[in-house]
């Protein structure tokens, strides 16, 4: 029996990534190593983003935000399949990093 694997390609940014885990394509990658490390008795690591934003430490804060706004963080986010505050997260670290790239 032939296997095919699947890779997991570079991505330009973290939104790429998030569109890149979100696809058909993602979602196999994610299913044909999940089942490939189930057969061989191993845990599998996801998306590197997601292990970084977790990784950090980070301090739990309060916003207010338009109901609106945050209805369409929960579309994108259901959309890319992410939880809409990991979305948020993400879309506020790329927003600071490219407002100090911009200043520097």
């Amino acid at each position: 029996m032939s296997t095919t694997t699947i890779d997991m390609p570079r991505f330009a940014n973290e939104s790429e990534e998030a569109d890149w885990w979100a696809s058909p394509a993602g979602r196999d990658f994610a299913s044909a190593r999940s089942a490939e490390a189930q057969s061989m008795g191993k845990l599998v690591q996801g998306s590197s983003l997601v292990a970084r934003l977790n990784r950090k430490a980070s301090v739990q804060i309060a916003i207010r935000i338009p109901e609106a706004d945050l209805a369409d963080a929960r579309r994108i986010a259901e959309r890319k399949g992410l939880g809409y505050q990991t979305l948020l997260k993400m879309l506020v670290h790329e927003g600071l990093q490219r407002e100090m790239e911009r200043h520097t």
